[in-house]
């Protein structure tokens, strides 16, 4: 492996490492305290179910308005649906972000405990008519279990690099506040509002972030000098990177970065997006190994759901006032 160079978003090879977890959570340790951000191939998601995604993804936002708007996270709750274009703003000083989204989170049915119980953002996932898209909710969930695997194995690497249990996370992220994110931007129209993109300048709010795109391009990350900088496009890769409740989680050892998405100029772009966020009551606490006397620790103690209710009402904020 090559050493990772500051200011650099590293490939990983992630079948070069096998199953040692120690020495590519150096790798990813290294990574995370620089730009945040890291590529990872060789991953063990099957092209075919990618492509898959992207394909039903493709046909959902081809459908009519009314047809997805029937499923807006308006009225469907508990973050999960579809987001109109100009409906979020992740940056909450810019105009309406200039993309639709669909969230999908943790399945469970209508009789589950938490769902009974109004647990916060564990209700059931609303899916479009399985008449005409009988492939989508199955594909989907192979696709988010796929993401979640993946998204522990990154944490056992990185519970190495931060001096805790390898298994650490894991009764932490097994029953996830995880949202898969289909995402579509139109072309750069030939005028937006002053200051509006396809998704504002922000950072993540969970703990690792996978991202599969196409090649559009679009995708800008800002470095610690303040310039920005494009991932490296690689077929196949995810691009990855630390989310604010880890950040939270290291004391800040792990950078968070921020990143935003223009328009492509003259063609449509999809992405799709796994967030993993930490059980619902799972403690966020700062570790005791990312607390010196240089560095006592920055945060109060806090859960899955509280941190990520904290984050979503600050993105959605504009909506609810209007």
């Amino acid at each position: 492996m090559d050493p990772v160079k500051q200011g650099e978003i590293p490939v990983f090879d992630l079948a070069s490492f096998g199953e040692d977890h120690a020495r590519l959570g150096v790798a990813l340790g290294l990574a995370a305290r620089d730009t945040g951000f890291f590529c990872v191939t060789t991953h063990r998601i099957d092209a075919q179910l990618n492509a898959n995604v992207f394909a039903q993804s493709a046909d959902f936002f081809a459908e009519r308005a009314e047809r997805k708007s029937a499923l807006s996270i308006k009225h469907t709750g508990n973050n999960r649906g579809y987001v109109a274009l100009g409906e979020e703003r992740l940056d909450a000083a810019k105009p309406g972000d200039v993309k639709e989204a669909f969230n999908i989170g943790w399945d469970l049915p209508p009789d589950h405990p938490e769902v009974v119980s109004g647990k916060p953002y564990r209700g059931v996932n609303v899916w479009p008519d399985a008449a005409t898209a009988p492939n989508f909710r199955p594909t989907m969930l192979a696709y988010f279990d796929a993401c979640h695997q993946l998204g522990m194995q990154l944490h056992r690497a990185l519970a190495h690099d931060l001096g805790v249990p390898e298994n650490f996370f894991d009764d932490k992220l097994d029953q996830p506040l995880a949202t898969l994110r289909l995402l579509h931007y139109p072309p750069r129209p030939d005028r937006f509002e002053p200051g509006q993109i396809g998704a504002g300048e922000h950072t993540d709010y969970g703990n690792i972030t996978l991202l599969a795109t196409d090649d559009a391009g679009g995708l800008e990350v800002r470095t610690r000098d303040g310039q920005w900088m494009s991932p490296p496009n690689i077929p196949g890769a995810l691009i990855c990177n630390i989310g604010d409740c880890l950040m939270r989680w290291t004391n800040d050892v792990y950078v968070s970065t921020p990143h935003r998405v223009v328009n492509p100029v003259g063609r449509e772009r999809y992405s799709v997006a796994f967030f993993l966020d930490p059980n619902p009551d799972a403690v966020v606490d700062c570790l005791p190994s990312c607390i010196t006397a240089e560095r006592p620790a920055k945060y109060p103690t806090t859960t899955g759901a509280a941190y990520l209710k904290s984050r979503l009402d600050a993105t959605y904020s504009h909506r609810e006032k209007a």
